[in-house]
């Protein structure tokens, strides 16, 4: 355990009670706050390439490793268990017209 000195100590509560202070009165009802604290990152996506706006909402949930999360689709299990780059991956894969659109756009 570390020591500190009582002027670190106080500017530490003095600092942390004004983010308090801040974060209340940021959401004194203007924003509702979200309720899970499990829930990391919410990704939605809107695909608008087969003449209709399909929209996927991905919701990723802390899991007991770093950089890694519990993703849920439209709110059915997706993986139990996957990494941002591999989440990333799979959204691609998933879109892959979207994403030979893109290529041509890019080479253009």
């Amino acid at each position: 355990m570390y020591r500190f000195t009582n002027r670190v100590s106080r500017n530490f509560n003095k600092s942390n009670s004004n983010q308090k202070q801040q974060a209340q009165q940021e959401n004194d009802g203007t924003n509702p706050v979200q309720k899970n604290s499990q829930l990391e990152r919410v990704v939605i996506i809107t695909d608008y390439d087969s003449g209709e706006p399909v929209t996927l909402k991905l919701e990723l949930f802390k899991t007991d490793r770093i950089d890694c999360y519990k993703v849920f689709v439209d709110g059915r299990l997706w993986k139990e268990r996957i990494g941002w780059s591999n989440i990333l991956i799979g959204i691609r894969k998933a879109l892959p017209r979207l994403l030979r659109v893109l290529m041509t756009i890019i080479r253009s």
